[in-house]
């Protein structure tokens, strides 16, 4: 695991740690190799599921004793009354989604909350880059190089803020940071934030 991997996994436990009940029903999707999850229950004692559609990682899942399916995030979540579980958790997954609009509402429908994490693509050494180089946009606060990375739908701050405006998504909690992934970054957000975690709910 890179350094920076590692700095983003603890700045997700400390987040979602922060936010998430005791005791939680949660479900992850994109969960990876379990890791969060398993941190998690260890120390919120949550009912735990994960989703991935890699096998490894399922398997990875399975040696911690996860409950974990492999397969679409967006199917998986119609298996489920609204509501069942407490928090949704979709944290750096948003980009690769093929419908990231189809997954939010299906995961607003069968969770009562969602946390969502997504490295900000208007972060201002991303944009200095895309001038400098005239290249495609590709985060340079990540640590996968572009031949790995699967990113389909690179979003900023501004754009997810506008797409709740429109889907009456309501913001229950905000946390951007700066390309350290640990500085709060309290002005100017969609420049200065390398990094964004929202909490949201269906606005009632």
């Amino acid at each position: 695991m890179t350094k920076i991997h590692a700095i983003k996994r603890e700045t997700d436990l400390q987040i979602l740690g922060d936010w998430i009940e005791p005791g939680s029903r949660v479900l992850d999707l994109g969960c990876g190799r379990g890791v969060l999850l398993e941190k998690l229950r260890q120390k919120k004692d949550v009912q735990a599921i994960g989703v991935d559609i890699d096998a490894e990682k399922i398997e990875a899942c399975v040696r911690r004793g996860l409950s974990v399916y492999q397969g679409d995030a967006a199917s998986f979540l119609s298996l489920f009354d609204e509501s069942h579980f407490d928090w949704v958790i979709l944290s750096r997954t948003v980009q690769e989604l093929e419908d990231p609009a189809k997954v939010i509402r299906g995961a607003l429908r069968a969770g009562r909350k969602l946390a969502i994490g997504f490295e900000n693509h208007g972060y201002w050494r991303n944009r200095l880059a895309d001038l400098a180089s005239g290249r495609a946009s590709h985060s340079l606060t990540g640590d996968t190089p572009w031949p790995e990375s699967r990113p389909q739908n690179p979003v900023s701050v501004p754009e997810f803020e506008e797409f709740c405006a429109r889907e009456s998504i309501g913001i229950l909690r905000r946390v951007w940071l700066a390309g350290d992934w640990k500085s709060p970054v309290k002005r100017l957000a969609p420049l200065r934030a390398a990094y964004a975690m929202y909490a949201v709910s269906k606005a009632k």
